[in-house]
């Protein structure tokens, strides 16, 4: 299969190509035929299947015919980054149709996107806080949606949101088409979808799970001994972009600090920075200015960096989902990914809820030549037993990223005024 089999206009289909897309992921094969047809569709699958093309394409079809300068379609996300990447998307494939899109979300001035609005979109790609704002306000008018897309909806509801998306259904028109997508199925969001879609179409990609393209490791260590770890752990391992999860926005923050004194190419991404600066943050991480980027779990939904080589839990997060979504940022697009988790003796319950949720054991490593002092990396959790690390670690992606070694230099320490050069 490829894209043409979708008849979409020449002018999209262009775009399509121009963006190396050849054949469509599982999740476009099946859901864009349905929103092409205008069913209501609900998706259920994990980050990094392409669900955001799945229905960009086809929504940017049924704009071409009908009228313009007004919102036809709202697609409601639940951060600014997931906003401003769907916004990015459909920019980039309906420019030559003349489709026009907003991002409305909150962390900057709304002068900019009343303006916009006034001038006239087809799109608006909204946080829900800031959208009912604008629509209180009088600024935004919702009467002629007729593509309502409620993505990650699992998330909007972890970050309550859940009232929120109910307020902004009664803004819009029952004749409407709904897409819901959701990378889980928590009982509230099923009766959510239940109470929405008429009659949808159901569109499950696998498992509610991280991708097959991903290999995990638990490398047991005390807390104190986790900043320790990681740096020899980045010194050992040979590695692309990678992406390090705190629980903190403290953390975060002076963990890319540290990471940067060592002579890293580090960024930090937390909720006390303001839009701009994690915006430059996240173009930093994709266009190679930085090669790290140590992140809250804002960070977990909405990065689409297709090349992260290693996902490192700094800390173990505090649900089995948040758990899937960090992972998801790797492995994507069919390539091989590793995940990383430091893990003390309080993170055993949550290490088996995963285990559960991989449906096996994830292997506990000892990096060789760390100073563990008093603690015993073999005596610590209950099922695969600790084995000790190669300095290259065996995995699907080895060769791949061994090739790219001469790349390490970029990462390791360096001179200043070398780290500037060429940027």
């Amino acid at each position: 299969m490829n894209f043409e089999q979708f008849s979409f206009d020449r002018r999209i289909l262009a775009r399509i190509q121009a963006a190396g897309y050849v054949t469509p992921t599982p999740i476009q094969a099946q859901a864009i035929p349905q929103v092409l047809a205008g069913r209501d569709v609900l998706g259920l699958a994990q980050t990094g299947t392409g669900k955001t093309a799945a229905f960009i394409l086809p929504i940017l079809q049924g704009l071409i015919k009908g009228p313009r300068r007004r919102v036809r379609a709202l697609i409601v996300a639940p951060t600014r980054e997931l906003a401003e990447q769907t916004h990015q998307a459909a920019l980039d494939f309906g420019r030559d149709i003349g489709i026009r899109s907003v991002s409305v979300y909150g962390g900057v001035s709304k002068s900019s996107q009343i303006s916009q609005l006034r001038r006239g979109v087809e799109i608006v790609v909204a946080c829900p806080g800031r959208l009912l704002d604008l629509a209180h306000e009088g600024e935004i008018d919702l009467s002629h949606v007729e593509v309502l897309v409620l993505d990650e909806a699992d998330r909007m509801f972890d970050m309550g949101f859940l009232p929120d998306v109910r307020r902004i259904l009664k803004l819009v028109t029952n004749r409407r088409q709904t897409l819901f997508f959701s990378a889980t199925m928590p009982a509230d969001i099923r009766r959510l979808a239940d109470a929405t879609l008429k009659n949808p179409v159901t569109v499950q990609i696998g498992e509610i799970a991280p991708a097959k393209t991903v290999s995990h490791a638990i490398y047991p260590v005390p807390d104190k001994l986790k900043k320790q770890l990681l740096l020899a752990l980045l010194e050992q391992t040979a590695t692309g972009r990678v992406l390090i999860f705190t629980r903190t926005k403290y953390r975060a923050r002076n963990l890319a600090r540290d990471l940067a004194k060592k002579g890293y190419r580090a960024a930090a991404l937390q909720g006390n920075m303001t839009q701009n600066q994690r915006q430059r943050a996240i173009a930093g991480f994709r266009n190679g200015k930085y090669d790290i980027l140590a992140a809250t779990d804002v960070a977990a939904r909405g990065i689409d960096v297709s090349d992260i080589s290693h996902v490192i839990n700094f800390d173990i997060p505090d649900t089995v989902d948040a758990y899937t979504h960090r992972i998801g940022r790797t492995g994507r697009a069919q390539q091989m990914g590793e995940a990383f988790s430091l893990a003390g003796p309080d993170d055993a319950v949550m290490i088996r809820d995963i285990e559960k949720l991989l449906g096996s054991s994830i292997e506990r490593r000892r990096l060789p030549d760390f100073d563990y002092g008093n603690f015993v990396p073999e005596q610590q959790f209950q099922g695969a037993p600790a084995k000790r690390a190669q300095s290259r670690h065996r995995s699907a992606s080895r060769n791949h990223y061994q090739r790219r070694d001469n790349a390490r230099g970029s990462r390791r320490r360096r001179q200043p005024q070398a780290r500037q050069s060429g940027r």
